[in-house]
């Protein structure tokens, strides 16, 4: 492929000539400087300690740092830069990090994109053409000291370009991503320089901070390198630099939600500059502000610049960078589209990698990716390895959350992405780490995709997220997932998905319950909604031209799928079983383990277990009310002793579990018959004690882990992380499964921010002599530049504060939490009391060996409690109706007469108590709504030829026979 088909007469494919002839901004003037006074002006203002104790690394922070040295910004001989601050502290780098920006931060970064501060210095001014009369494309000069970084073999190379070196180009589109065309009068600079884009490496964020956002953008240039020093490659050296064929795109969804200091850690390489951004052109509202410009600077996630050393191969190459920054916050989808309908659609590369914001890349993944595609021509996606952030030293695999997630991780990595890759369709290609072959995505598996866009749901109508049901909405929740399917489904075509082991990519991942239980409430709903999308359109692969065996395997995978779809849904109850089951088979006494109950003995042990079972039970109806009426972050405490509860629970039943196996094989519990055949074998083996199920199900479960990471060459994650995988099994569906599927409603990325720009400058154009339209704007000298860019890097390479979290609760979470505890409080104590009172949760707690007798004993209180309330719920207690004067007991004594009272009366009366048992309506008899007790039919029955009448002296104080409703 080459480069991309004119659109319009604007095409990429025009000299540099011509591309200059057209409109564009004016360049830069001379300000008549020699280089003497430049050279000393940049020594004075970026000059920085030779002396500092603090060594730094040149380019990784594991290398050591004795034979470095301290450097300025300008001094081409010296190889980093950093402030006085330890690098041991700025390693430790958190996971799952959310800005905090303060007031005082958001105003000073405000009043830098104004124009009011101009007002103190006089300024001249140089007249800015629109293209096409419309479009904002401007060239700003970038500081000296950037420029000076850039190596002299690249400034001074034959095919060089001297504003990319020299200049930041920004562009105000004002337009839709897919109306960001050349025809329009959009362009980037790889596409005017008539550059073959072969990869596009893409990074998507948020609101992450600049160590997360450094390390991102640090691992991409070092995997750029890599692919630069290729010596033996056949295409990346020829038709031109290899640099030149890659393209690094900065997506930021929002200007509200960015974090201000990772705009100065770009601002520190060359690709921002404040007060250059305008919020309209003529009153048409910028959607994105795009920036141009080719870096060798890197910052590091520890806040060391990285330069340019003179013959040092460890120098990164010139980077061709694009930053688009999005006005307002429309979510990941949008800022996707930008990547493939606005720039992939100019640049027309051939490989898109997906990155997010805070996964750094391994060394030589990029290229990895980037191989599978060059290697197989019918390859659509592609996957590396994701892996938790462990931390200096793997200190976080200390933390029960991050050990578990970072075992599931490696376990996926392990057993499901190669199963799914071998048969073709990898279910999802994870967005944080993925690439695409952009001619495969290109059509239908695109447009599929971008109906989530909510920036499209008036043009789409009914088929917009704003026409579809809740099931669709979730499903653009795992919006991967659905491009994943409609890529391997694409009519006509035989793309494939794959799983490269390979290429490795490190992410940050939550470490508290509030932020992990609300990622998780993404990914489960969305993965579900969209697991039934590809099952239910699985039809539509007969369409698309995949082989008979891939066809064949295909379908394998489908009832996989389906199969693991079902069991999703009965989880819940498959875990309580489970837990049920063992210790049942464990705790009680039985023939199946010679009445032998474990550990506490044949009298504790079913005690014991029963009260684990309950407060199961207690604990996963906990999980429905918070989930149903509280957010994780306003129930912290809650959540996190919930997770406690259930990993308790989950290692008492692994210990349950493997006595159980032991003892099948030591012969305490069953006897495995060997000696009457294979058939006698199976039946004792597969018995109702349990036990082979019980030892398969072990084996199955954690034997495989073991040998399948073991076979890898792989198993460090079995030693360090999984003790919090296996504790942690029963919560992921207790507590995740649950909260996810009550908040099926909830179709939100969990992101807000304001969309207001106001901080921002507008731009009016005026009309020259020769009808061209312009734009005045304040020229300012490279002095004032350069003096500004001295600010930018000290607040960029500051170190960096953790912001403090608000531990306050919110009144609405207060409220919410008061409402909770209220209804634990009243169903907890109304089941004590059912338990107390009632004969079966009594003997079933073994605290009596008698039940009547207990039941006796305990149902007495009930009657005079019934009597005394009885009037406060009924008409006759408010006076409505005769007999309303009476008290409880001259009702009572009336009720024994019948006809005493009118019938009315006696729908007041609680049913009789015969000798202080319950009756059974099924054995008494009567007319008009009364009933009389017939001789022996009390709940005990007629005792050894005794008649209840005369039973007892008791029978005689209430009158022979008693009358009930």
């Amino acid at each position: 492929m080459g480069t991309p088909a004119p659109y319009s007469a604007h095409s990429p494919q025009q000299s540099r000539s011509s591309f200059y002839s057209q409109p564009s901004p004016s360049p830069t003037p001379t300000y008549g400087r020699d280089d003497a006074e430049d050279h000393e002006q940049q020594q004075t203002l970026l000059r920085r300690s030779l002396a500092s104790p603090n060594g730094s690394s040149y380019d990784d922070p594991n290398i050591s740092t004795d034979s470095l040295r301290r450097y300025t910004l300008h001094d081409p001989g010296i190889t980093a830069f950093a402030p006085p601050y330890q690098e041991s502290e700025a390693a430790d780098v958190r996971s799952a990090r959310m800005s905090d920006y303060s007031g005082i931060e958001m105003d000073a970064w405000q009043r830098r994109q104004g124009v009011k501060s101009s007002a103190l210095r006089r300024y001249g001014t140089r007249k800015i053409n629109l293209v096409q009369g419309s479009v904002l494309s401007v060239d700003y000069p970038v500081p000296s000291a950037i420029q000076n970084a850039i190596q002299s073999e690249y400034r001074d190379a034959e095919e060089a370009f001297h504003e990319e070196f020299t200049h930041m180009r920004y562009t105000a589109a004002t337009c839709d991503p897919d109306e960001f065309t050349l025809r329009n009068g959009y362009n980037l600079r790889p596409a005017m320089y008539n550059r073959h884009t072969e990869l596009l490496i893409a990074i998507t964020y948020y609101n992450e901070d600049k160590v997360l956002t450094a390390r991102t953008l640090h691992g991409v240039m070092q995997n750029v390198r890599d692919i630069v020093n290729l010596k033996k490659s056949e295409f990346w050296n020829k038709g031109g630099p290899a640099w030149q064929k890659i393209v690094v795109c900065l997506v930021f969804d929002g200007i509200e939600p960015c974090d201000k200091n990772t705009l100065d850690l770009l601002a520190t390489i060359g690709v921002y500059q404040d007060g250059v951004m305008k919020k309209d052109v003529d009153g048409r509202e910028t959607v994105a502000h795009i920036f141009e410009y080719t870096t060798q600077l890197s910052v590091t996630a520890t806040q060391q610049l990285v330069r340019p050393q003179p013959n040092d191969p460890r120098n990164l190459p010139p980077v061709q960078m694009i930053f688009c920054l999005k006005q307002k916050n429309s979510k990941k989808i949008n800022s996707h589209r930008w990547l493939f309908n606005a720039f992939s659609r100019i640049l027309n590369p051939e490989i898109c990698i997906l990155l997010d914001a805070g996964t750094k890349p391994g060394s030589k993944s990029l290229l990895a990716l980037w191989e599978a595609f060059y290697n197989d021509k019918t390859l659509g996606g592609a996957c590396g390895e994701i892996h938790a952030m462990l931390g200096r030293g793997w200190r976080n695999v200390l933390n029960p959350l991050v050990a578990a997630q970072n075992f599931e991780y490696k376990i996926s990595n392990i057993l499901d992405k190669p199963l799914e890759s071998a048969f073709g369709y990898v279910s999802v290609l994870p967005g944080a780490f993925s690439a695409y072959r952009y001619r495969a995505i290109m059509g239908r598996p695109l447009e599929q995709y971008f109906h989530g866009d909510h920036t499209l749901s008036k043009r789409l109508g009914k088929k917009g997220i704003e026409g579809m049901n809740i099931f669709k909405k979730n499903m653009f929740l795992a919006e991967d997932r659905i491009l994943c399917f409609e890529l391997v489904a694409k009519a006509g075509f035989k793309w494939h998905l794959t799983y490269v082991k390979a290429s490795k990519g490190e992410t940050d991942v939550p470490e508290a319950a509030p932020e992990y239980i609300s990622q998780r409430r993404r990914w489960l709903n969305g993965s579900f909604a969209a697991s039934l999308y590809s099952i239910m359109h699985f039809g539509r692969i007969y369409k698309s031209g995949h082989s008979l065996v891939r066809m064949f395997f295909l379908h394998i995978q489908m009832i996989y799928n389906c199969c693991q779809l079902i069991m999703t849904w009965f989880s819940l109850a498959s875990y309580w079983l489970t837990t049920s089951v063992i210790m049942d088979l464990v705790g009680t006494p039985s023939s199946h383990n010679k009445n032998k109950a474990w550990p506490f003995g044949n009298d504790a042990s079913p005690i014991v277990n029963f009260f684990v079972k309950y407060g199961y039970l207690l604990v996963l109806m906990l999980q429905f009310v918070l989930a149903l009426g509280n957010r994780p972050k306003g129930t912290k405490f809650a959540y996190t002793m919930s997770f406690l509860w259930f990993s308790l629970v989950q290692f008492y039943v692994l210990i349950l579990s493997f006595y159980l196996v032991a003892n099948a094989f030591m012969g305490g519990m069953m006897d495995f018959n060997f000696d009457q055949g294979v058939g006698h074998f199976l039946s004792s083996f597969f018995s109702s004690s349990g036990g082979g199920i019980v030892l398969i199900a072990l084996v199955s479960t954690y034997g495989i882990y073991i040998v399948a990471s073991i076979l890898y060459m792989d198993p460090w994650h079995i030693l360090t992380s999984s003790w919090a995988y296996f504790l942690g099994m029963t919560t992921s569906i207790n507590i995740l499964m649950v909260y996810a599927f009550c908040n099926w409603h909830d179709v939100s990325w969990g992101t807000k921010g304001s969309d207001k720009a106001d901080a921002l400058p507008s731009a009016q154009t005026k009309k020259a002599d020769d009808k061209n339209n312009f734009i005045e704007e304040v020229d300012k000298p490279q002095a004032d530049i350069d003096s500004q860019f001295e600010a930018t890097v000290k607040r960029a390479l500051a170190p960096y504060q953790e912001p403090e979290e608000d531990s306050t609760i919110s009144m609405d979470d207060s409220y919410r939490n008061f409402r909770t505890n209220l209804v634990l409080f009243w169903i907890l104590s109304n089941l004590l009391v059912s338990l107390l009172i009632t004969s079966d949760g009594i003997r079933k707690m073994c605290l009596t060996k008698t039940s009547d007798n207990g039941k006796d004993r305990n149902i007495s209180p009930v009657i005079p409690m019934s009597l005394a309330l009885a009037p406060a719920h009924s008409p006759v207690g408010n006076g409505d109706t005769a007999g309303g004067d009476q008290s409880p007991t001259e009702r009572l004594a009336s009720a024994e007469k019948p006809g005493s009272v009118d019938g009315e009366a006696h729908e007041n009366i609680p049913r009789a108590i015969y000798n202080h048992q319950v009756l059974d309506e099924a054995s008494v008899s009567g007319s008009d709504g009364w009933f009389k007790l017939e001789e022996g039919q009390g709940m005990g029955g007629p005792q050894d030829g005794v008649d209840a009448k005369t039973d007892g002296d008791d029978s005689q104080d209430g009158g022979e026979e008693r009358d009930i409703r």
